[in-house]
């Protein structure tokens, strides 16, 4: 029996270049025995633009489109149609570095005790060098509700990157997907699963991170003071909310007589 990772992708005004070679790089990706990957694209309008820039026959993609409703609201909705075990982030400008897929199911198969885990990030720039970051943490398990304080100390800005993201399905279905909000969305969903869930951090580059002026985060209104400090508000509320409650329900084990 085949498994699946469900690769979702939200979609708004694509630019064509970039979106087929997002799709080139998921194509291009190995996967292991036993193993399949999905394309779940919701484009976040319905003006039909995916469809008409990507090669058609390739029954792996699953298409649709609805309102406007923002990236964080997109993704949500392409779990109605992801039938993967795990989801896997792939925004529509970004890139899959060779054996991302792989190294995400292998992490996820071999520590059951994991939900979720990360990758390194290399920023791709528009004359085509790149460039990564210098604080990544060290290979392996992230304890969960770790995230955190790290996100706190250093300016709302998380430690492991939400782009390169893939999680078991049932936890993200559970967490009611990405929060609602006009942006950071993505590092909601990160900090939630890290709250109720240990996570891993792969060493390996996973993504080439899009730089560009057209991408969400290059927008004015990103950073505008008063919704970044509500976003941040909610995020860290939930998180918190969160994580008491895992320790609430903990299972408590004692010494055998």
């Amino acid at each position: 029996m085949t498994r699946t990772i469900s690769v979702v992708t939200a979609a708004y005004r694509p630019v064509p270049e970039y979106l087929l070679t997002a799709y080139e790089s998921l194509a291009a990706q190995g996967m292991p025995d036993g193993w399949a990957w999905q394309w779940v694209i919701q484009e976040d309008d319905q003006a039909g633009e995916v469809e008409r820039i990507l090669p058609p026959g390739d029954d792996r993609i699953s298409v649709a489109g609805g309102r406007h409703s923002g990236a964080s609201i997109a993704r949500t909705m392409c779990l109605a149609r992801a039938t993967g075990e795990l989801v896997k982030v792939l925004d529509a400008d970004d890139v899959l570095t060779p054996g991302a897929l792989a190294r995400d199911i292998a992490v996820l198969e071999g520590h059951p005790e994991v939900g979720w885990a990360t990758s390194r990030v290399l920023d791709l720039l528009p004359d085509g060098s790149m460039t990564g970051f210098d604080d990544d943490p060290p290979p392996g398990v992230i304890e969960a509700g770790s995230l955190l304080d790290h996100w706190r100390e250093h300016d709302y800005r998380p430690r492991v990157h939400p782009v390169t993201l893939c999680a078991r399905r049932c936890l993200v279905v559970m967490l009611g997907g990405w929060m609602p909000l006009p942006a950071s969305g993505d590092t909601g969903l990160l900090l939630a699963l890290s709250a109720v869930s240990a996570g891993y951090f792969i060493g390996d580059p996973g993504l080439l991170y899009r730089k560009w002026p057209g991408q969400a985060t290059a927008q004015p209104g990103y950073n505008e003071p008063a919704e970044r400090a509500a976003r941040m508000r909610i995020i860290e509320a939930r998180a918190i909310a969160l994580a008491a409650l895992r320790q609430q329900h903990q299972p408590v084990t004692s010494p055998l007589p």
